[in-house]
């Protein structure tokens, strides 16, 4: 236990009788034995940390009634957990701690948040109903994330199985963000919204393949004219920020039951 080899302090033998005092122990297989690692990794689950906040703070902001605020933490909490994975990848620091730790802070921004978010501005004046429907979004948010680690390393990762939570979290914050400005006070609306809620929810938990963009070239080349076309997109998001962010999420929200109509009408050849 008092090597002074970097690599046999941080790797401890299962059997040693002295991890008994530590809870931040994890049980890796090195070298055709099991050993112990002391400690967590910092930087990736500093960026789950920064996730976890975003969604802390839109719940925060929602129940206070500044719910603009709390659909752009939410969107930063996005940003924030498309990183961690990434940082720990990059710096060879992924560890299951990681994931269940990214998983649960998932649950908070994008299950729990979203719908309270939602809830706190137009649902709490349906009564019952605004209940059943902010309830609806946060369990298949949960069902969503729990059959995602059940499948790792099992579906193919061109595809999710279910609207992946943080795009679900995505168009319940740009609905908050976009329609907010237009207070909708009539019970039409407000009962639109409980229904996008719960439709957004259920999507989650559908067996509707979205793409996941990992099959993606991004080093490969381009025309020039594609250039010209991403130029203009962003243009147009600095100008219409929130419709541009509404639309962006809801076109891919419905994508996948899109691409399943067309197929069942034999209008686009595929599984």
């Amino acid at each position: 236990m008092n090597s002074n080899n970097p690599e046999q302090q941080k790797s401890i033998d299962v059997n040693d009788p002295e991890l008994d005092v530590f809870d931040d122990v994890e049980e890796v297989h090195e070298s055709g034995r099991k050993v112990r690692h002391r400690g967590v990794y910092l930087l990736p689950n500093l960026f789950t940390t920064g996730a976890l906040f975003c969604g802390f703070y839109a719940i925060v902001s929602g129940m206070d009634g500044n719910f603009g605020h709390a659909a752009v933490a939410i969107f930063l909490a996005m940003l924030l957990d498309g990183m961690d994975g990434r940082v720990a990848r990059m710096t060879n620091t992924q560890s299951a701690f990681g994931e269940q730790y990214d998983s649960l802070a998932d649950m908070v921004s994008f299950g729990v948040a979203p719908a309270l978010v939602m809830f706190s501005w137009v649902l709490q004046d349906l009564g019952r109903w605004g209940w059943a429907a902010a309830f609806i979004y946060t369990a298949c948010a949960a069902l969503r994330l729990a059959r995602f680690n059940t499948q790792i390393g099992v579906v193919d990762k061109k595809y999710f199985i279910g609207l992946a939570s943080p795009m679900a979290a995505a168009i319940i914050a740009a609905t908050v963000l976009t329609v907010s400005n237009y207070q909708p006070e009539t019970v039409w609306a407000k009962s639109g919204l409980a229904i996008l809620t719960a439709f957004v929810g259920l999507s989650m938990v559908s067996n509707f393949r979205y793409t996941s963009f990992k099959s993606v070239d991004f080093r490969g080349r381009v025309p020039f004219g594609f250039m010209s076309l991403v130029v203009m997109a962003f243009a147009l998001l600095i100008i219409y920020r929130e419709e541009g962010l509404l639309a962006i999420s809801v076109l891919y929200g419905l994508s996948a039951p899109a691409i399943w109509v067309l197929r069942r009408l034999g209008l686009v050849k595929g599984e």
